[in-house]
């Protein structure tokens, strides 16, 4: 069982993070490196639309802090990362599996909803994806309403689909909104460098191919996962 988990994983991350990565490159990756044009082109606008030293550390950049140039630095570090991301939500998807096993590879599309759901949608209604140069709060309590929204979500969705007793469902709504109700941690003053036109295009861009990551991602690991019985595998 452990080779299963282990085989569908690394082929399902390698797929799927290789999707994603082109994705990416075709769509996500030119907004970014437009919005950075506004960035390092006016450093002036910084100063004038934050007045809070909390903003102006948004926008402080070390100098001295390597990144990878672009072309073939940038997409080969961000396949590496996308690999490192997909594998693990494959790893966890395949785990799952163990618990209870998609009959059908169809079924594995549900699967990647529900992740799409837990680690994109509901944390980005409170802390929407950024581009280079807007002002954001700070990163440890992004991170903790972050990963306390994603724990919410995978608990409420997990009450609202497994649970037969629809107080527990109810439960499982409440659940779903808490961090919501909370509310995202916000920054001081709102500024961004990059036009308003532009940021919606990237937030557009970043949810389709989330989804289309998610969809691939249980999609093929249903279908890994399936494809050989309990029995052809020893722990």
């Amino acid at each position: 069982m452990i080779k299963r988990i282990a085989q569908t994983a690394g082929f399902t991350g390698l797929l799927a993070a290789l999707l994603l990565t082109l994705l990416q490159s075709f769509w996500v990756a030119p907004l970014i490196l437009q919005a950075e044009t506004y960035e390092k082109s006016e450093p002036a606008a910084v100063v004038a639309h934050e007045h809070t030293e909390g903003a102006m550390a948004a926008h402080t950049h070390d100098a001295e802090a390597w990144e990878p140039e672009n072309g073939w630095q940038r997409v080969l570090s961000t396949t590496g990362g996308n690999l490192v991301v997909a594998v693990g939500f494959a790893l966890m998807l395949a785990g799952l599996y163990t618990l209870r096993a998609p009959t059908k590879t169809a079924q594995g599309l549900l699967w990647g909803l529900a992740g799409y759901a837990t680690f994109v949608l509901a944390p980005t209604l409170g802390l929407p994806p950024e581009l280079p140069g807007t002002a954001a709060a700070d990163l440890a309590q992004r991170q903790i309403w972050w990963i306390g929204t994603a724990a919410s979500t995978a608990v409420g969705i997990a009450l609202i689909v497994f649970s037969r007793h629809w107080l527990m469902k109810i439960l499982g709504v409440a659940i779903l909104a808490v961090p919501h109700v909370i509310g995202a941690p916000q920054p001081e003053v709102h500024s961004m460098l990059a036009p308003e036109a532009l940021e919606s295009q990237f937030k557009i861009a970043s949810q389709l191919t989330n989804v289309v990551f998610w969809l691939a991602l249980g999609l093929i690991s249903a279908w890994l996962f399936r494809r050989k019985s309990d029995g052809q595998y020893h722990a």
